[in-house]
Parts: C-alpha cells; sequence; structure tokens
C-alpha cells in the first residue's frame, strides 16, 4: 500500500517516543490531540442523552428513541457528498468545519425544546458527524505516512481512553441527576467540538491529489469489489453492539452472574482495546493480511458468543468465570476485525477518491449500528443461546470469506 506522507517531520528522540505512548511528527500528535478531546465531549453525551432529553427537554422516551433512530439514518447520506469534497477541497478544511458544525448543533440543543425543532438539530448533528468522518480519513493517512498502520491503531487506543475519562465525568453528573449537571455535560460537548477544531487548525494543509483524467465523479460506487468488502465489513460491525447491546440484557436478564458484571465487562473491554489495539495492528500493513485479521476476527467472535452463552443456568461463579472468558476472547475479534477493518477500507480505495471512499465505508458501519439492535434482540434475547451460536456463526462466515472478497476487489479495482 502506498501512502501519502503531507510533511517530512523530523522524529522525535524521546523515551516516550521509542516506546510508542507519543507519536512520532507534530502533526500525528496534534491529530491525537484533537481526537482525545473530541471523544471525551462526545462520550460524555452519548451516554447520558436519553437522559438528558426526557429529564431537562422533557420529552417522552418514544420521541426521544424516534428522534436518535432518524437522526442516525440521515447521517448515512452525509459521507460520501462530503468526503468527495475533501477530496478536492482538502481534507483539513472540510473536517474542521464540520466540527465547527457539530459544536454549533449541540450548543443549539441547550436552548430549543420542541420536538421538531431538537430532530433538525440532531439530523444536523449527525450529517456533520458523519461527514466530518469521511473527511478525516484522508487526513488521517496522509499524516500517519509510512506508519499509517500503528498510527490508526493508536488513534483507536486514544478514543477508548478518552471514552473512559467521559465514563468517569458522566458517572459524577448522572449522580447529582440535575438539569445544572445535564446542561454542563451538553455545554462540554459542544466546547470540546470548538476545541477539536482550534487544534486541527494547526494542522498544515494537506493539498488534494488530482484525479485520473478516466476517473468518474462518483468513482466508489461503480467499484464493485469495494462496495462488496463494504457490506462484509458492515455485517462483521454487528459484533460492536454485543457488548454494549445484548450482553447487560443477558447477563441481568438469563444469567445468575451479578449485575455489577456489566460494568466490569465494559470497563475489561476498554482496557484491553486501550494496551493491545497497537500490537493487535502490527503486521496488518496489506490487503492480504487484513483479510487474514478478518476471518481470525471471525473464529474469535464464534468462540466468545459461544462461552457467553453458555453461561446461561449456570451457578454465579461459573457463570461469571465464563462471561469473563467469553468477553475477553471476544475483544481478541475486536482488535483483529478493527486492525484488519482500518486497513481495507484505506488500501482499497485509490488515493487521490479516499474521502468519498470512507465516506462509503462508513455508510456500511452507520447502518450495522442502526440494525444491530434488532439483529441481538432477535438473535440473542429472542432465541438464547441457539441464536448467540447462530449470530456467532454468520460471524465466522463473513471472516472466512472476506480474504476471498479482498483478493477479487484487489483484481477488479477500477483503471
Amino acid at each position: 500500500m502506498s501512502t501519502v506522507p503531507i510533511i517530512d517531520e523530523k522524529k522525535v528522540p524521546s523515551p516516550l517516543v521509542r516506546r510508542g505512548l507519543v507519536p512520532r511528527t507534530r502533526s500525528q500528535r496534534v491529530l491525537a490531540l484533537a481526537t482525545f478531546v473530541n471523544m471525551i465531549g462526545s462520550g460524555v453525551f452519548m451516554v447520558t442523552a436519553a437522559l438528558f432529553f426526557t429529564r431537562v427537554v422533557g420529552l417522552p422516551l418514544a420521541q426521544v428513541g424516534l428522534g436518535m433512530g432518524v437522526a442516525a439514518g440521515a447521517g448515512l447520506l452525509a459521507g460520501v457528498p462530503v468526503g468527495h469534497l475533501a477530496d478536492r477541497r482538502g481534507p483539513r478544511e472540510v473536517y474542521l468545519w464540520m466540527l465547527v458544525a457539530q459544536g454549533a448543533a449541540m450548543g443549539a440543543l441547550l436552548v430549543v425544546r420542541d420536538f421538531w425543532l431538537v430532530l433538525v438539530v440532531l439530523c444536523a448533528s449527525e450529517l456533520a458527524r458523519s461527514a466530518g468522518g469521511a473527511a478525516r480519513g484522508p487526513l488521517v493517512r496522509g499524516i500517519g505516512g509510512a506508519d499509517l498502520a500503528r498510527y490508526r491503531a493508536y488513534l483507536r487506543s486514544v478514543a477508548n481512553l478518552a471514552g473512559s475519562c467521559a465514563a468517569i465525568a458522566t458517572g459524577f453528573a448522572v449522580q447529582f441527576d440535575s438539569r445544572p449537571a445535564y446542561l454542563a455535560l451538553v455545554l462540554a460537548n459542544a466546547l470540546s467540538f470548538v476545541a477539536s477544531a482550534v487544534v486541527v487548525a494547526a494542522l498544515p494543509k494537506m493539498p488534494p491529489l488530482p484525479a485520473p483524467p478516466r476517473a468518474g465523479r462518483w468513482a466508489v460506487t461503480r467499484d464493485r469489489g469495494y462496495l462488496a468488502v463494504t457490506v462484509l465489513d458492515g455485517v462483521m460491525s454487528i459484533h460492536h453492539q454485543v457488548l454494549l447491546f445484548a450482553l447487560p440484557l443477558w447477563i441481568v436478564g438469563y444469567t445468575d452472574a451479578p449485575r455489577w458484571l456489566v460494568g466490569a465487562t465494559a470497563l475489561v473491554n476498554t482496557a484491553l482495546v486501550v494496551l493491545l489495539q497497537v500490537p493487535a495492528s502490527r503486521g496488518v500493513d496489506s490487503s492480504a493480511a487484513a483479510g487474514r485479521a478478518v476471518r481470525r476476527a471471525g473464529v474469535a467472535f464464534l468462540a466468545g458468543m459461544a462461552v457467553v452463552a453458555a453461561a446461561a443456568g449456570l451457578p454465579t461463579w461459573l457463570a461469571v468465570a465464563g462471561i469473563g472468558v467469553g468477553i475477553c476472547v471476544h475483544t481478541v475479534g475486536e482488535l483483529w476485525h478493527t486492525a484488519g477493518s482500518m486497513e481495507l477500507r484505506f488500501s482499497l480505495a485509490p488515493e487521490h477518491a479516499q474521502g468519498q471512499y470512507m465516506g462509503m465505508f462508513g455508510f456500511g458501519a452507520g447502518l450495522a449500528n442502526v440494525v444491530a439492535p434488532t439483529v441481538l434482540a432477535l438473535c440473542c434475547l429472542t432465541w438464547g443461546v441457539p441464536g448467540w451460536l447462530l449470530l456467532g456463526g454468520v460471524f465466522l462466515a463473513v471472516g472466512l470469506v472476506t480474504p476471498h472478497v479482498v483478493r477479487w476487489a484487489e483484481r477488479n479495482r477500477p483503471a
């Protein structure tokens, strides 16, 4: 895979750099800081959004669910066109303005109280979030340079670390359970977007790469191989909701494990991702290696979900042990899938159209998040143990077929 470094910066001879705790170049450190600030703000809002809308805005829970669902669906539409804009105008500028737009939308939530106005603001926020993700893709690729795989993994570790910090802040706000506390969290999220934009403005400009003369305007829509990989990755991405949606309900309603295990599993998963994402991404620096990583992830998901399912009906201590082992195995699969997914979305995309390709890949993952609760409720909670095994088998099948589809995608890339 070729890379396009945007700046030739001198390495910093620091022990923190040599140990991989700090990125090598100034631009990499700047984007990592922007990611950390952004994810802290987003984390505190995501965890308390439902509470804010019901307790502060005063909306019924049904309207909250409808509004957030509609906004998530609307956000899927922005990735490809704004990603194309980033390819042609420069990713730094587009990403910066999307952060400002998200900050403005969050600020508006402090004053709007009508459901339809809330819906408009949520849709605007999700559109800007999806568009910002598409614009951020080519920015990460250019800044990552020759060390792209490791840098992507580092950014994910940073994001999870920020999520952990956000969870602590959220815990205090929920404990107070007051209007000022929830308003403070929304304000903090709005300010985090503005602060991230200020940090991103310190990055050097990345000039867009000229498109080949025969390249179409919407090349990604005709790249059948990339679309096929996007579909497979979208199906596999449902696993992210297994720990967030299905597992807590499974622990509480179907096993004899104590309820504190719900928080403990989230903590274990986050800690493992923060500590192991970079090591798990080593060697995943080509499309072939990424396909193999996704294949290993499918095996791990089936094994982890089978162990979690087996906890139903076991004595308390065995249920705790089984779920603990299952979470660790599932997280290993998450690490492998993330490493493979991040490599495929970059390596199979032409350098001049990274933004629109990132937008299409994000569409697949975003659609998976929309349908995941329904799929998991049917498989894991309605069908029980057979449903867990069935879904794990789907992940295994996707993992096994991915390397073959990746090879086909590489052979049939558009000229």
